[in-house]
């Protein structure tokens, strides 16, 4: 039976988790992590350059150059949102049919060439237009490489990998940051072109050869990856099987059945809204760029346009190193929703201190706050690794779920900070805080109501299959007693007949979750 061993683990397996499993695993998910993991936190990284970067060039001469005024700023960003809603879940469902080592770098160059387009834009309609395009290209990209990366692993390793995979998102403004500077600094008025718009040309620059590298290293998912230099086929016959014993299921045909079960368990319900809240959990990180910007006054100068750009970047450092927490945290305890409740509330104090404190005086306490909201920063990874891992049982539900996730937070975010985080409110952006704040709650009771529905659902596995002879039992009973106990209360559960290999898989896919 496929449960969890009560066997002690070896301390060196909560350091890193393949250390304590045998050498052909060990060496199988080695190839995997340095091929997949190196191409999608480059990837990442480099798409996180780009979408930072509008607002690295807003503030460093692209305003006063194209003359952009009031909400402008926002509309630019709700320009990029519109295009990345829209390619989502259309893009994860074609994963699942099309090769993903081909698809996602294809999609990464389109989404490069079109960045270093913006170093021509004359005028604010340009920017919104190309905007647009570069966040339909990129919507392919995140939901598809966690997609991707819960068809490899197990639970004990997926948390650690999708927020690995994650803390890119931090780094990626980062490294804008200091690279706006450096462009500002170094290329300002180099062949004519100011700072601003060789920010966008090098971000370009730096993506394109990313994207070429993932046509090479880029897996795909274990059903239709092929020998190549990188897997032999002993080793991705270890990918299936280790799939395989948890109950994560390869693709299958989409049917009618398939397409309504999507939206007749709880698991869309509480998951998508859960991601939804996270994500708009962390609008006053924005402010801090703004705050500093207010400084300066016509005629004095408080702070420079490089440190403008670079002081806030602590924020991001703070996202990285509690996203990594959070990380291994998440897979010692077996359990995604402690760290969730634990950076749920350190925001909501961080937006109720921001809301209360003056905007000029406890220069440095303010300045601290703006770092810790990072903090929630970091959650995405094992939201998605937790819908992974609830939906394993059907692939394109699982693929649907993990794109709607990131699809509904920025249907959100393409309205929501114009409404709560106007730009001309910054930095005191008041409502904005502390709207933040209860957004921050929801977030903990979505977190929780995941976690007791994930619990029952394990209860009654365990009663059916006490009650049900093991060769009339099969996965199919606990879904349609999981849509009964939701959706259908008159509904008769249907037994149908497995095999007693499939009770592994079963009993695996809801106890994996117990902490």
């Amino acid at each position: 039976m496929a449960v969890q061993s009560n066997k002690p683990r070896p301390w060196t397996s909560y350091i890193w988790d393949t250390w304590d499993k045998p050498a052909a695993e060990r060496h199988f998910l080695f190839k995997l992590d340095a091929c997949l993991l190196t191409y999608a936190a480059l990837s990442y990284f480099s798409k996180y350059l780009d979408q930072q970067n509008i607002t690295n060039a807003y503030v460093s001469g692209m305003q006063e150059d194209l003359g952009l005024h009031g909400n402008q700023l926002n509309y630019i960003t709700t320009a990029w949102t519109c295009g990345y809603v829209i390619g989502q879940i259309p893009s994860n469902m074609l994963i699942t049919r099309i090769r993903p080592s081909i698809w996602i770098p294809t999609m990464e160059v389109i989404w490069s060439v079109l960045t270093m387009v913006l170093a021509s834009a004359k005028n604010f309609e340009t920017l919104i237009a190309v905007r647009f395009l570069v966040g339909l290209a990129e919507s392919t990209f995140y939901p598809a490489i966690q997609y991707v990366i819960g068809s490899w692993y197990k639970p004990d390793e997926l948390g650690k990998r999708a927020c690995i995979f994650h803390t890119a998102s931090a780094l990626g403004p980062m490294f804008s940051g200091f690279l706006q500077t450096g462009a500002y600094n170094g290329l300002n008025g180099v062949h004519g072109l100011a700072g601003w718009k060789w920010l966008f040309i090098i971000d370009g620059m730096i993506t394109v050869p990313i994207a070429l590298l993932g046509y090479l290293i880029m897996p795909d998912l274990p059903s239709n990856t092929q020998p190549s230099m990188f897997y032999t086929q002993d080793q991705i016959d270890l990918g299936k099987k280790r799939m395989a014993d948890i109950g994560r299921k390869p693709p299958a045909p989409f049917t009618r059945k398939k397409v309504q079960g999507f939206f007749t368990t709880w698991h869309i319900y509480t998951l998508v809204p859960l991601y939804i809240l996270f994500n708009n959990g962390t609008g006053p990180t924005n402010s801090m760029i703004f705050w500093l910007k207010s400084f300066n006054t016509p005629g004095h100068q408080v702070y420079t346009v490089g440190q403008i750009n670079t002081y806030p970047l602590g924020i991001q450092a703070v996202q990285v190193v509690t996203t990594l927490i959070y990380a291994w945290w998440s897979d010692i305890v077996r359990a995604r929703w402690p760290p969730m409740i634990f950076a749920g509330i350190w925001s909501m104090i961080t937006c109720i201190v921001l809301a209360a404190s003056p905007l000029y005086e406890h220069i440095t306490r303010r300045w601290i706050f703006y770092y810790f909201t990072g903090v929630a920063g970091g959650l995405s990874g094992l939201i998605l690794a937790w819908a992974n891992e609830l939906n394993g049982h059907d692939n394109e539900k699982r693929s649907f779920i993990v794109a709607s996730c990131n699809m509904f937070a920025y249907v959100m975010q393409a309205w929501l900070p114009i409404v709560i985080f106007p730009q001309v409110e910054q930095p005191r952006v008041f409502k904005g805080n502390i709207a933040t704040a209860g957004i921050n709650l929801a977030m903990i009771c979505f977190a929780l109501a995941t976690y007791f529905l994930s619990r029952r659902d394990e209860r009654k596995a365990r009663k059916l299959r006490a009650a049900t002879p093991s060769s009339d039992f099969s996965e199919e009973n606990v879904l349609e007693y999981e849509v009964d106990a939701d959706l259908k209360n008159t509904k008769h559960v249907q037994v149908t007949e497995t095999s007693e290999t499939e009770l592994p898989t079963l009993e695996h896919r809801h106890l994996a979750h117990i902490p």
